[in-house]
């Protein structure tokens, strides 16, 4: 998710295209609030680690 979010947040500053920048943002900020979860011990979806 992480990866995702950073490819479209690129995609979107490179092209102009701000619901791809803004899509882009989110997918990033998601994906490192779970992997910190993940990281810290918290249980997230039902796994003890997120990948």
């Amino acid at each position: 998710m992480i990866i995702l979010g950073a490819i479209l947040l690129i995609i979107g500053l490179v092209t102009g295209v701000g619901v791809l920048w803004t899509i882009g943002v989110i997918l990033l900020a998601i994906g490192v609030v779970l992997w910190v979860l993940g990281a810290v011990g918290h249980a997230v979806g039902g796994r003890r680690h997120y990948w």
